[in-house]
């Protein structure tokens, strides 16, 4: 008769590759780091295989551990969810949410967020990571991400919180000395700044109400993966750039920044509440993805303002 799986040996190498350490594993577990060490020996010799290469100062997994970690990841996960369902509303939500977050929006609109979340769900922990540059969220562990783009198809459940339009502006500055496009072609004239992630270079994508369509590969003095970053050199009147309604708002009132091209518009990109598409979740995952959703759909409002505001300015510069 076949042996059944040690479910306890592959949940603890989830966790273990999840944080990539042995002793961080072993304090979220609440287990000895000897306990933990011998988990992972165990299912090693039961596979046969090796799963970390240890050394001294780096945990990193095998090719065989990273065939193993995915699932492994998703049975800790389905085994928390199926938890959850059974005990229902018998008791607190509670455990690590691990949240991939990009740093702007991160540090300005989700950890203000967070103490009213944490006084909902008191035993709720969340590991909030933040960086500029996309997560791989089964790869490096993540329960979710937020993310504000355009997604392309892919195997992640995306799920919109909140709209986050997009604007060209630039410095009254700027205008001053260089004028201002009239057409989305006329910015390969001017000097722009990108705002992009990633190694691939950013492309501003225009269309009017008469179905016409314009592509622009921006080229200027800065290239930055960071919003917060481009604002000092188009305040400066250094070049026009393309920036998520978020970054804008005390510049587009106070006038310092300036919307362009307003019979045009760029491509829609919303903010996102990215899962891995793996089975069952277990609540409390869902429950911080519920908790966004209902507390950045303000921004709707806000994001009318903003729009209201631009348009105004656009009437007042034309």
């Amino acid at each position: 008769m076949r042996r059944l799986p040690d479910l306890e040996g592959l949940a603890i190498f989830a966790k273990v590759a999840q944080l990539h350490s042995f002793v961080a594993a072993a304090a979220e577990l609440n287990l000895s780091k000897a306990t933990v060490s011998k988990a992972v020996s165990r299912l090693e010799s039961r596979l046969n295989v090796r799963l970390f290469n240890r050394t001294s100062r780096r945990l990193a997994l095998t090719e065989s551990g990273q065939q193993l970690a995915e699932r492994a990841a998703s049975l800790l996960a389905d085994g928390e969810a199926a938890e959850d369902a059974i005990l229902g509303q018998a008791a607190a939500p509670r455990g690590l949410i691990r949240l991939a977050a990009p740093v702007s929006f991160g540090v300005s609109h989700i950890a203000p967020l967070l103490p009213e979340f944490f006084a909902r769900y008191p035993q709720i922990v969340i590991d909030l990571q933040m960086n500029d540059a996309l997560a791989d969220l089964i790869g490096e562990g993540f329960d979710a991400a937020v993310r504000i783009a355009a997604l392309p198809d892919s195997s992640l459940i995306a799920r919109t919180l909140c709209p986050m339009p997009r604007f060209l502006v630039g410095a009254p500055s700027y205008f001053r000395e260089h004028g201002k496009p009239r057409h989305p072609l006329q910015l390969a004239e001017h000097r722009c700044i990108a705002y992009a992630r990633g190694h691939t270079a950013e492309t501003w994508h225009f269309t009017n109400k008469n179905a016409e369509t314009a592509t622009v590969r921006p080229s200027g003095p800065l290239r930055s993966n960071n919003g917060d970053a481009t604002l000092p050199i188009l305040r400066a009147g250094l070049g026009l750039g393309v920036l998520p309604a978020f970054f804008l708002h005390e510049d587009l009132a106070a006038g310092t920044l300036e919307p362009l091209l307003s019979e045009w518009n760029l491509a829609a990109a919303a903010v996102h509440w990215v899962t891995p598409a793996r089975g069952l979740r277990p609540k409390r995952v869902d429950l911080l993805g519920a908790f966004l959703a209902e507390k950045l759909s303000a921004n709707t409002a806000r994001t009318a303002s903003a729009r209201t505001r631009a348009k105004r300015a656009r009437r007042a510069g034309s």
